[in-house]
């Protein structure tokens, strides 16, 4: 004869403690998987109540405590959709604004300089610590070198460049886009300038990353909109 036992509870662990530490372990599953949510904190905090000892019930502080945790949580919630809602907002208005610059000339850091009819462009080098020497070239779109300026100690501050739309032939360049780039040298390192001009925008466009508004030159050039120093 085979006589089968059922497994007996343990006697020093009451019913509604199993209860109560299978629903914690339950809302532990949930939070690794996904952020716990205010459902998940309503279901935990209920399941809290209906399995909570009675000989040792919770203390009116320790619920007061909890639903204000609760009422935090739901505030938090409301708050993380407005702001959703507003970003939204906000980058359809900066895309609207971004829009209107088409076809206009704006000054931003590192975009090609427009050469018309050989009227003098000028752009403007951040030189924040000055330079020893100083080195500034203009490329065509296919990035040949047409004219190229040195010049020696340069003192802290903007750096304003004017070119006059010639070559180092001294013969007058087509009309077009061109590249200007600019180096130095200062203490024995070598320093890459910021420069700052006036181009025309093509489009502009949204990065997928940082759904920073972008303005685009041609080129492969392109500038964010916050960084535009001027608007024509």
């Amino acid at each position: 004869m085979t006589i089968t036992t059922q497994p007996t509870p343990n006697p020093g662990i009451p019913a509604n403690i199993t209860r109560t530490s299978d629903a914690l372990a339950s809302a532990a599953k949930v939070k690794q998987t996904e952020t716990m949510g205010k459902s998940e904190f309503l279901t935990l905090f209920t399941t809290q109540l209906q399995n909570q000892n009675p000989l040792d019930p919770v203390k009116n502080e320790a619920f007061v405590a909890q639903l204000a945790q609760f009422s935090q949580l739901e505030a938090t919630t409301s708050m993380s959709s407005a702001l959703t809602n507003l970003v939204s907002s906000m980058q359809g208005d900066r895309m609207m604004a971004g829009s209107a610059l088409i076809g206009r000339q704006v000054a931003a850091p590192n975009v090609p300089v427009n050469m018309t009819g050989g009227a003098p462009v000028i752009s403007v080098a951040d030189l924040t610590n000055g330079a020893d020497t100083i080195k500034v070239q203009y490329s065509d779109s296919t990035g040949k070198a047409v004219r190229t300026v040195t010049g020696g100690l340069q003192k802290p501050g903007p750096l304003t460049l004017t070119w006059d739309g010639t070559d180092d032939a001294g013969a007058a360049v087509p009309d077009g886009d061109y590249k200007i780039t600019v180096t130095g040298t200062l203490a024995g390192q070598v320093i890459s300038p910021a420069v700052s001009t006036q181009a025309t925008v093509k489009s502009v466009r949204v990065d997928a990353i940082s759904k920073d508004i972008y303005l685009d030159f041609g080129g492969g050039l392109s500038a964010p909109l916050s960084t535009v120093t001027q608007i024509n």
